[in-house]
C-alpha cells in the first residue's frame, strides 16, 4: 500500500510542477530501450537537484556517475550560460547513450562527459587544476564513495555543497550486520562524513516511485 501511494504522490507531484518535458522522457525512454538500468533518479528528485544547483549559484558542477544522462541534464539546465558540468562515467556504452540523451537536451556544449574508472578520472581533473567546483553529485557505486568523498573535498571549496544519493538503502543502513557490500559502503561513507570536521552533513529519508531511500547534503566548511 504504501508503495502504491508513495507513487501515485510522485505522478501528482510530477504533473503539477514538471510536466511534459520531451528531452528528459526521450532520455528515460532511450535508456531504456539500451537495457540501462532503471536506476536513475525520480522526476521530482531530479527537479530537486535542479533547485539546489540554483539555490547554489552553481557554475561548475561534478557529477560522479552519469548512467544515461537523467540528472545529468536536470544539473546542467541550471547551469548559467557560461556554466559547465564534467560528469564521470566508467561505461562506455553508458556515456554514448548519455552524450546522444544531453545533445537532445541542446546541453552538449555546457556538458563533458569523461569516461574510465573514477579514481583515474579524478586524479587526472586534479593534475589539471579543473575545480574548485561548485557542486558535486555522487551516485556511483557505493563501496566507492567514501573515497569518492576523499576526492570531492581535494575537488571543492568551502561553500562548496556535496550531494550523495541512496544513502539509506531502504532502511538497511541502520543494520550494523548488513551483509550487502552497497549498505557496507553507504555506512563507511556516512562514518567519513561523520568524522570529517572540514564538511557539517544531514540526510534527507526520501520516499516516492523509486522506493525508500536518502539524499546527503554536504556543505564543505573549511578548506581541504
Amino acid at each position: 500500500m504504501a508503495q502504491e501511494q508513495w507513487t501515485a504522490v510522485d505522478t501528482y507531484i510530477a504533473d503539477l510542477f514538471i510536466g511534459t518535458d520531451f528531452a528528459l522522457e526521450a532520455a528515460l525512454d532511450s535508456s531504456k530501450a539500451a537495457g540501462l538500468p532503471t536506476i536513475n533518479v525520480s522526476p521530482a528528485q531530479g527537479k530537486l537537484l535542479h533547485l539546489l544547483a540554483r539555490v547554489q549559484g552553481a557554475r561548475s558542477i561534478l557529477e560522479l556517475g552519469t548512467l544515461g544522462g537523467y540528472s545529468t541534464i536536470w544539473l546542467a539546465r541550471a547551469l548559467p550560460p557560461d556554466g559547465r558540468l564534467i560528469s564521470l562515467e566508467i561505461d562506455p556504452k553508458r556515456a554514448e547513450i548519455a552524450r546522444a540523451n544531453i545533445a537532445r537536451a541542446e546541453l552538449a556544449n555546457a556538458v563533458e562527459i569523461r569516461v574510465g574508472a573514477a579514481a583515474d578520472s579524478l586524479q587526472k581533473l586534479l593534475d589539471e587544476g579543473r575545480g574548485p567546483f561548485d557542486l558535486i553529485f555522487i551516485d556511483a557505486d557505493k563501496p566507492g564513495y567514501a573515497d569518492y568523498l576523499k576526492w570531492s573535498l581535494k575537488l571543492s571549496r568551502p561553500g562548496t555543497l556535496i550531494l550523495a544519493d541512496n544513502v539509506v538503502r531502504k532502511g538497511a543502513v541502520a543494520d550494523a550486520a548488513s551483509a550487502d557490500e552497497n549498505v557496507q559502503g553507504i555506512r563507511k561513507f556516512n562514518e567519513a562524513l561523520a568524522a570529517e570536521k572540514r564538511l557539517t552533513t544531514t540526510v534527507i529519508q526520501t520516499v516516492g516511485c523509486k522506493g525508500y531511500d536518502g539524499l546527503a547534503l554536504i556543505l564543505v566548511t573549511e578548506n581541504s
